[in-house]
């Protein structure tokens, strides 16, 4: 079972991202507050656990959780100020949502920028670690997810259904014969996709 906080003094929010290795669609990023005496023997990184369990907690982080907060930064911002600094200003758009009150941060990654005065901590692989951010990895992938399978609809030859933006082989290929879409981040798609196929 992941560890409850990181410090037991201050009430803290976890805070993790989703989407910054895409090709496509916007970044996401959670900000959620658990309870001290939350547990869930399934709670983990988003990534080692399959979509049907990841939903299934989605519901219950939503229920149980003291406050969380979702919020995304679109494909045209992350080609304006980077994926970086996208991911990290996402991250503070979930905090500013946040409706209760905390007092520390945790974030998984080694990359954040200070919020307001509140101090922080990056944990790598924290998401793995710390409830907290095991449940923003969560809350973010899920919403990303459904916001890429709606995007499917109108885009349907990328596969965003199955790749939700990420860049599998299908995916790169259908970019050269399709061109970009709007939907594309277009400051580094065509690259990444041509010399992952053919080098």
């Amino acid at each position: 079972m992941l560890l409850p906080y990181y410090q037991p003094r201050l009430t803290e929010a976890g805070c993790d991202e989703a989407g910054r290795g895409c090709l496509a669609g916007p970044v996401f990023a959670a900000a959620v507050i658990l309870p001290k005496t939350f547990k869930n023997e399934w709670l983990n990184d988003s990534k080692k656990l399959n979509e049907k369990k990841r939903n299934e907690l989605r519901s219950i982080i939503e229920n149980e959780a003291t406050d969380f907060a979702v919020a995304s930064l679109d494909n045209q911002v992350i080609d304006d100020i980077n994926i970086l600094n996208a991911s990290i200003q996402s991250m503070h758009l979930a905090l500013k949502e946040l409706s209760r009150p905390f007092a520390y941060i945790i974030v998984d990654g080694n990359r954040f920028k200070p919020y307001k005065n509140i101090p922080h901590q990056t944990i790598v692989e924290g998401d793995g670690k710390y409830m907290s951010i095991a449940a923003a990895s969560i809350l973010a992938k899920t919403y990303r997810d459904a916001w890429m399978e709606q995007a499917h609809e109108q885009y349907p030859q990328y596969g965003w259904r199955q790749n939700k933006g990420y860049a599998t082989a299908a995916h790169r290929q259908a970019i050269l014969q399709h061109g970009q879409c709007p939907l594309h981040r277009k400051s580094f798609v065509l690259k990444e996709a041509q010399l992952k196929i053919f080098s």
